[in-house]
């Protein structure tokens, strides 16, 4: 199995966790997905009040420069840790 069968396949498991990850590591699990299937994050900041919006922004600003494989392999990592 490559790597992107892994990735999609713990993507798919993210729907059967035992319990409700934590803020921190659902922020995790997005940033490291959109860097993932997305690569650097472009666009502004957003403002207001939209705090998890900003969060989930900033959760993915803080992966620019990672590279996508890198990427695929900490989301698996970390849904394979949410299973312990």
């Amino acid at each position: 199995m490559n790597l992107n069968e892994i990735f999609e396949r713990s993507v798919e498991q993210v729907q059967s966790l035992p319990s409700r990850p934590s803020n921190e590591n659902l922020l995790k699990l997005y940033g490291f997905y959109k860097q993932a299937t997305e690569g650097d994050i472009t666009g502004d900041r957003p403002g207001g009040f939209d705090f998890k919006a900003i969060a989930k922004y900033d959760s993915w600003a803080s992966l620019k420069g990672m590279a996508k494989e890198e990427a695929m392999k900490s989301y698996i990592n970390l849904v394979n840790s949410l299973f312990d």
